[in-house]
């Protein structure tokens, strides 16, 4: 992709709201040829499609489908839909994410926190990626497909156990799916990692930007992303401080790790004042 999706069909997961909208205006601004919505929230979505739809008149499709992530069901029936109505995605921007609570890991629920959050987070994007692949491999055209993780599935962090492995296992999915197309062949599908630290979008209310990593402004890291995925560049950390912290955590004592840096930093109070969207 030559710094532009002008002519590509996106799937964007996540989009009625915050980056996931500012993905898809994106798209639409670059005279993408369709652009396809996902989300559970269908009043925001629907404003959202109609928005995104005046801003495109006409050069651009823009279609929206509500779809519950944590129901993976949904996803393969929905898929099928976009296949039939729009057509295989030419990008995918697995952007959709939920955190639940502050709470330590024993103080989560079950069902609500735990099992939905690792539906959500992790095995959603894999059963997204599942049901479109075969048709990027097959269409050997440039494709994109871009998870967005999360600093803290790089490093632990109290208070966000169930969201760091969530984030955690999209990491090492995502890394492993660029390696597998590489080693296939199929060199034209490029998979591109996010792990941004806490952004401004309300998901994180109330979270603390460590030392050297402050809260991070939503256009700057759509922006960043954004250029990554078209270059097909296979890792984005935002800030810098993230693949230090990463450094940092691999040649230091543990014990050294959490009392320099995760203390002395702040990461590991950085979630005491959370209250998310409320």
């Amino acid at each position: 992709m030559a710094g532009t999706v002008r002519g590509a069909t996106l799937l964007i997961t996540g989009a009625a709201s915050g980056m996931g909208r500012d993905y898809a205006a994106r798209a639409v601004r670059e005279g993408a040829a369709a652009v396809v919505l996902w989300d559970r929230d269908a009043a925001a979505l629907s404003r959202t499609a109609d928005e995104l739809g005046r801003t495109a008149m006409g050069r651009t499709q823009v279609r929206s489908y509500v779809v519950d992530l944590s129901e993976l069901g949904a996803i393969a029936k929905v898929a099928h839909a976009v296949r039939r109505e729009v057509g295989s995605p030419d990008v995918i921007i697995n952007n959709a994410g939920i955190v639940r609570g502050n709470a330590y890991f024993w103080k989560n629920d079950s069902g609500d926190d735990i099992r939905s959050t690792m539906l959500v987070n992790a095995l959603a994007p894999m059963h997204v990626a599942r049901e479109f692949l075969p048709a990027m491999i097959a269409a050997r055209r440039p494709a994109r497909i871009v998870n967005i993780g999360s600093a803290a599935g790089t490093l632990g962090n109290p208070r966000m156990a169930v969201y760091a492995a969530s984030k955690a296992a999209l990491a090492g999915w995502s890394d492993s799916l660029r390696l597998e197309l590489r080693q296939a062949g199929h060199r034209h599908i490029r998979v591109t990692t996010v792990t941004p630290s806490y952004v401004a979008t309300g998901m994180f209310r109330g979270a603390r930007g460590p030392l050297l990593a402050p809260v991070l402004e939503p256009d700057v890291v759509v922006d960043r992303v954004w250029r990554a995925m078209l270059a097909g560049r296979p890792l984005v950390e935002l800030p810098g401080s993230v693949r230090l912290s990463r450094v940092l955590r691999a040649v230091l004592p543990t014990t050294v790790f959490d009392r320099v840096v995760g203390d002395g930093f702040g990461i590991y109070r950085s979630m005491e004042r959370f209250r998310g969207r409320g």
